[in-house]
């Protein structure tokens, strides 16, 4: 594979991760407005949200069964645009059950392209023989900030959703499929992939899930963490904290915002220190930012708390599929599949669960429930650590390619 075609596939696959950022932005940060819509009560609402997640997870199993046929790429290149045109759906829908089709289509394809994107993310990485697996969801990370401030214009402007949407889906699906044509597969290296796209038929090494549990479970809780801040932080800083509403909506870009720069330097330090001293740097970080939210006395002292959170929170998820792919290097995809379905899995328990707390507890206290768990993360880091494959610095393997 030439240093050429690596660059290329790094881009595109960049590109994707962004267009996916900029698309779930767009849905999340326009749920009110979603809600006005089509009429949903109060009540009904959860079912309608919880029903993405649960559907992606269907989505991401699914293509570990379809990937053992066709190559993630294919899968991907297909599944982005499904995504796109299922918000449009969302947006241009006037009925109910339009909405439960449009969303239905979206938590599948969503599953579907999660899964295949850090799949190829995984073996682009093993290809490379260095850490390029944070600046993958760095480009999501900044989709997302994008696509937050196409909605907050939208809002401002007082446009319809489909007049929201429809600029966005016209500009990002003809980029990402003709962004698909550079799509590497690093099986194609090796012969598994035939001239039609198809995989061979041959023996493929079992995930044992026992070996990959404690990754899932990092995965969940760093999920669950990720919810409390994206569904609770506006809350919690005017009600707990009493700041202004004006000011509650800044917790949630400052995550965004740091979020973003930690995870474009991140690989950065994998190179430099390994991937088990960065995962326990950002636990220790995460930590110690809900910490800083639950004893916060006011306002920005929350603020600074979510700040860190961000910080911390941002390498674990990256670089627990990229572990995922060491500690199985003959099935990643497979693995990277299942560890995919605990992002929902944690994205469904988290924000329940701090409200739940909060409301027969206390909300300061709740905070610490999600410490705690991200703080788990550090009994399981050396599950981030294959001996053979590190990357980077003095933790590199030896590399067969060096490109940019």
């Amino acid at each position: 594979m030439t240093d050429v075609r690596m660059r290329h596939g790094r881009f595109a696959l960049g590109l994707s991760f962004f267009v996916q950022g900029v698309s779930f932005a767009l849905l999340v940060t326009r749920i009110p407005a979603i809600q006005d819509r089509y009429g949903i009560s109060d009540g009904l609402l959860p079912l309608f949200l919880a029903a993405v997640p649960v559907l992606a997870g269907v989505g991401s199993v699914a293509t570990e069964k379809v990937v053992a046929r066709v190559r993630p790429g294919l899968v991907l290149r297909w599944a982005q645009p499904v995504v796109l045109l299922a918000l449009l759906g969302v947006g241009a829908g006037d009925a109910v059950w339009q909405l439960a089709v449009a969303l239905g289509a979206f938590g599948l394809s969503v599953g579907a392209l999660d899964a295949s994107m850090n799949m190829l993310g995984v073996s682009l990485q093993r290809s490379y023989g260095r850490s390029i697996m944070l600046g993958f969801h760095a480009a999501f990370s900044l989709g997302g900030i994008a696509g937050a401030s196409l909605a907050w214009a939208g809002v401002h402007w007082h446009l319809s959703l489909l007049v929201s949407y429809l600029p966005v889906v016209v500009v990002l699906l003809p980029a990402a499929l003709v962004g698909s044509r550079w799509y590497v597969d690093a099986g194609e290296e090796a012969g598994a992939v035939r001239a039609d796209g198809e995989r061979a038929a041959g023996d493929r090494t079992p995930v044992a899930f026992r070996v990959l549990l404690p990754l899932c479970l990092v995965m969940c809780f760093a999920y669950i963490g990720d919810s409390t801040v994206s569904n609770w932080s506006a809350k919690y800083l005017q009600d707990v904290l009493g700041s202004s509403e004006e000011l509650a909506t800044v917790p949630y870009n400052a995550y965004m915002v740091t979020t973003l720069v930690g995870r474009a330097v991140g690989d950065l330090g994998v190179r430099r220190f390994g991937s088990v001293v960065v995962v326990r740097s950002g636990s220790v970080l995460a930590g110690a930012g809900f910490g800083v939210v639950a004893v916060a006395p006011g306002a920005w002292v929350g603020i600074l708390g979510f700040t860190l959170l961000g910080l911390g929170l941002c390498v674990i998820v990256p670089q627990t599929f990229a572990a995922a792919g060491r500690l199985f290097p003959g099935a990643s995809d497979a693995a990277v599949a299942r560890l995919n379905v605990f992002n929902y899995v944690g994205f469904l328990v988290g924000s329940p669960l701090v409200g739940a707390l909060g409301e027969a507890w206390d909300y300061r206290g709740a905070m610490l429930v999600p410490m705690v768990m991200v703080l788990v993360t550090l009994v399981y880091a050396r599950s981030f650590a294959a001996e053979e494959d590190r990357y980077g610095g003095g933790h590199e393997r030896p590399r067969t390619v060096d490109v940019g």
